[in-house]
């Protein structure tokens, strides 16, 4: 059972860095690309449970945006920088995609089961910053 699960692994270890490598490349240094950051600020009693977003929020979200999705990543907040103060965010899922017109359509007609899926995994309201790579 072990070996099986090693060696399944490796094979999907190994398809993408060969299949995924390119997607990255265009993502993290194509000039034009489109990011969404949705992030989730810090708050005396507010809650975010990051198991859950990595594992079923985030990729939802990436099976609506289909094709016109480059990659995903998530980030836990785990200190300001500055020192003593508390952290400004408890994380943030990104999208970077080719076209923003794209990722609206594919948000508008599943924003109602997006939002219905924020009380799975937190009490916070995101702030969401859409941006264009400049480099």
């Amino acid at each position: 059972m072990k070996l099986n699960l090693m060696l399944s692994f490796a094979f999907l270890t190994t398809c993408y860095a060969v299949f995924g490598q390119e997607k990255q490349k265009v993502a993290t240094g194509e000039k034009g690309i489109t990011k969404v950051s949705v992030m989730y600020p810090y708050a005396e009693g507010k809650t975010f449970d990051i198991e859950y977003y990595e594992s079923k929020h985030m990729p939802m979200v990436a099976k609506f945006l289909g094709s016109n999705l480059i990659k995903y990543t998530i980030e836990k907040g785990i200190a300001s920088g500055i020192p003593n103060q508390p952290l400004p965010f408890m994380a943030i899922g990104t999208f970077y995609v080719n076209s923003l017109s794209d990722y609206q359509a594919a948000i508008a007609p599943n924003r109602d089961a997006i939002r219905a899926d924020f009380s799975n995994y937190t009490n916070i309201s995101p702030i969401i910053l859409v941006s264009e790579v400049v480099k």
